[in-house]
C-alpha cells in the first residue's frame, strides 16, 4: 500500500539538488540542454539516447550543438517550423514510440523567447516530452455533499489510451494547448470527457491555483521512457447536486464512478490512479481539511511538494 508521500514520490521524481547533490548532478548530466535561439532559457531536457537518435536522422536544419556543454539550440530560421520539421521527420521514419502512437496535431507553448519575428513558439504535443520543455493542463474535482458525507466523480481511463490505460483520473482533465485560456480548456473538456453542459460548469466551476512537480516517465506513459516532463496543471473544483450525472462522451473514459473519500483514499493506497492524478486529489484533500498535519505526519513535505516550481521559463 502507498503512504500519500509515496504518491508525491512517485509523480514528483525528478531529484532535488537540495536533497542529494550528487544524485541531482549525476541525473542532471545524463541530459542535454534544449534552448531557443535569443532565448532566457534553458527551455527544456533532452535524454542523451534521445539527442542521439535525432543526430542519427541526421536533422533536417543545423542545430548549434555545444558537445562540451551539453547545449543543443535552434539554428537559423523560423523556429517552430525547425522543430516541427524534426518531429515530422522523426515520426516519418518511426524513430520514437511517442510520435508514432501518440501524434496529436495539438500544439503546445514554449515560453521564454525573445525573437520579435515569432509571437509563439509552439511544438506538437506528442514532442514535447522528448524535449522536456514545461507543459500545461487541467484538472477538475467535481464533488458533492450528501447525509452520508462528501461524495467524489472518479472516471475510469480507456483501456485502449495510449497513456494510462485502464487507470483512474480526475473527474475531467486535458491539456492545455498554444493559445487556449484555462478555463476555456476546462469548458471544452467537461463537455468532451463528461458530458458536463457548458452553463452548469460556467456557474459552478472554482479555480483553485495550481500543482506542479517534475516527473520521469516510466512505461506507464507510453513509449520512450526517462523523458522529462514539467508539468503546471490549473486546478478546479465544482460542487454539484445529486441530479447531476456523469456520463463518457468521447472514447477516453470508461465510465464514471461516484465514491466516497474512504474508497477514493483506498484506491489511491493501491496505486490505481494515475500518477499526477494522485497530487491533485491530495492537494483537494487539503484544502477541504481531509489531510491535515494532525492526520498525516509528512504534512508540510507533501504540500510543498504539491507546488515546484517550474524548471523553465514560463511566461
Amino acid at each position: 500500500m502507498k503512504s500519500n508521500l509515496d504518491l508525491v514520490n512517485e509523480t514528483d521524481n525528478f531529484p532535488y539538488y537540495e536533497d542529494n547533490p550528487e544524485k541531482y548532478t549525476k541525473l542532471r548530466s545524463s541530459y542535454w540542454e534544449f534552448h531557443l535561439r535569443g532565448g532566457s532559457g534553458p527551455h527544456g531536457y533532452m535524454p542523451q539516447y534521445v539527442f542521439e537518435k535525432f543526430v542519427e536522422m541526421p536533422w533536417v536544419v543545423a542545430w548549434d550543438m555545444d558537445f562540451d556543454k551539453k547545449t543543443l539550440t535552434t539554428g537559423p530560421g523560423r523556429q517552430e517550423d525547425i522543430i516541427r520539421q524534426e518531429l515530422e521527420q522523426a515520426r516519418e521514419k518511426g524513430v520514437f514510440e511517442v510520435l508514432k502512437t501518440g501524434w496529436r496535431n495539438e500544439l503546445y507553448p514554449i515560453y521564454g523567447h525573445n525573437d520579435p519575428s515569432e509571437k509563439t513558439i509552439s511544438m506538437e504535443r506528442a514532442g514535447s516530452a522528448l524535449f522536456g520543455i514545461n507543459s500545461y493542463g487541467v484538472h477538475m474535482t467535481v464533488y458533492l455533499n450528501t447525509t452520508q458525507g462528501m461524495k467524489i466523480w472518479v472516471p475510469r481511463r480507456a483501456k485502449n489510451k495510449q497513456t494510462y490505460g485502464g487507470y483512474l483520473d480526475n473527474t475531467v482533465a486535458g491539456g492545455l494547448s498554444t493559445g487556449e485560456q484555462p478555463f476555456e480548456c476546462m469548458i471544452r473538456e467537461c463537455a468532451e470527457e463528461a458530458s458536463l453542459p457548458e452553463h452548469l460548469v460556467r456557474s459552478n466551476a472554482k479555480p483553485c491555483g495550481t500543482v506542479s512537480y517534475i516527473h520521469i516517465r516510466d512505461e506507464r506513459a507510453g513509449g520512450e521512457t526517462g523523458l522529462v516532463q514539467p508539468e503546471c496543471q490549473h486546478v478546479y473544483d465544482m460542487e454539484v447536486g445529486a441530479d447531476v450525472i456523469l456520463k463518457p462522451c468521447d472514447n477516453e473514459v470508461e465510465d464514471f464512478y461516484l465514491w466516497t473519500v474512504k474508497q477514493v483514499q483506498e484506491a489511491l493506497a493501491e496505486g490505481q490512479f494515475k500518477p499526477n492524478c494522485a497530487l491533485v486529489l491530495l492537494d483537494f484533500f487539503v484544502r477541504h481539511g481531509i489531510l491535515t498535519g494532525e492526520n498525516e505526519p509528512d504534512y508540510i513535505e507533501i504540500v510543498s511538494r504539491l507546488h515546484r516550481k517550474m524548471p523553465f521559463p514560463t511566461s
